[in-house]
């Protein structure tokens, strides 16, 4: 009975030491994972401050574009009020040019009957003159 239970202490040992041998050939693959994970880590952290540098000075670019564009902008602001007022007095001259138009044409047709007179009486005058010739 002894003996028996030599052997399965041994039977234990044995099983132990296996135990162990193929535990440790586990971590030594899972430390071997665990660095790759860390050095790939570390590589997406450097791109990561390139594109944060580079987002930057893109962001600063931008900006300085943005103040031009209003800069340039509140110059043209002069010239759209300058066309207004030239739109305006074009506007204001059409006006002018109405008014004159509609009192010629109304003077022209209070004097109708009388330009007509001054007309007859006009032919008949040359009428005369060349008889008389």
């Amino acid at each position: 009975m002894e003996i028996l239970l030599y052997l399965a202490a041994i039977i234990a040992a044995v099983a132990f030491a296996v135990l162990v041998i193929y535990l440790a050939k586990t971590l030594k693959a899972s430390t071997r994972t665990l660095n790759n994970v860390a050095n790939t880590l570390e590589s997406l952290e450097k791109q990561m401050q390139g594109i944060t540098t580079e987002t930057t000075e893109l962001l600063h670019k931008t900006n300085a574009l943005a103040d031009d564009v209003n800069k340039k902008t509140a110059k043209l602001d002069g010239l759209f009020d300058g066309v207004k007022g030239i739109g305006e007095t074009v506007q204001d001259f059409n006006q002018s040019l109405k008014q004159f138009s509609s009192s010629v044409s109304r003077a022209a047709s209070e004097n109708q009957d009388k330009a007509s007179q001054a007309v007859t009486w006009g032919a008949a005058l040359f009428d005369f003159l060349k008889k008389r010739k």
